[in-house]
């Protein structure tokens, strides 16, 4: 693993790169939840899985986190410096562009998606809406027209969005938000759904 600082606008990012054993078949940029970071279980397992699998595994800490503060950005800040960020790793590594990340990181990606030209999105975790107060939905953010898998415990207090059109939602029984019980299942069937369309070895 190596550890870069990118400059954005909005302050730097943090940005630690995992490659794989041999040229990379794809570039998986994932984002952390509001206040946690890129070391969150899911993450972290997925990192692992998807590098065994060839693909160039970049989780991106947000200048907030790397400033220090808890509380996160406004959404337009954390898109932009995402946007940043993701636009320089891709010039570096010019293969099939994989966006995603836990919660918060789950609707950056899906906000960013199509301006950055991705292939496909990876939302662990994705809150619905706002603990009891569905009627708040964030479903829109999901309707990229890319291919989505979206990963939720069957316990999550964020809501379980539904699938449709070109979502795919995979809701894996007893967890809840933090996705902690079995991470490594996890992250085996999103190397799995990206292997199916050929974004691994």
């Amino acid at each position: 693993m190596s550890e870069i600082v990118i400059g954005t606008a909005r302050g730097p990012a943090g940005v630690d790169v995992d490659r794989p054993p041999a040229a990379p078949v794809s570039l998986l940029v994932l984002g952390h939840g509001a206040g946690g970071g890129v070391d969150a279980p899911d993450l972290v397992a997925l990192r692992d899985a998807a590098r065994a699998a060839g693909v160039l595994v970049a989780r991106v800490t947000q200048p907030y986190r790397v400033a220090g503060r808890r509380a996160p950005a406004p959404a337009g800040h954390l898109d932009e410096a995402f946007i940043e960020v993701v636009r320089r790793l891709h010039a570096e590594h010019p293969v099939p562009l994989l966006l995603g990340g836990r919660s918060s990181g789950a609707r950056v990606a899906c906000r960013t998606a199509r301006e950055l030209g991705a292939a496909a999105i990876v939302a662990l975790a994705f809150p619905l809406h706002p603990p009891g107060k569905p009627e708040r939905t964030r479903a829109p953010e999901l309707a990229t027209g890319l291919p989505t898998l979206v990963v939720n415990g069957d316990r999550d207090a964020f809501g379980v969005p539904t699938a449709g059109g070109t979502v795919e939602v995979v809701v894996r029984p007893g967890e809840t938000h933090d996705l902690k019980r079995d991470p490594a299942g996890i992250a085996a069937e999103v190397v799995d759904w990206l292997r199916r369309r050929g974004w691994t070895n």
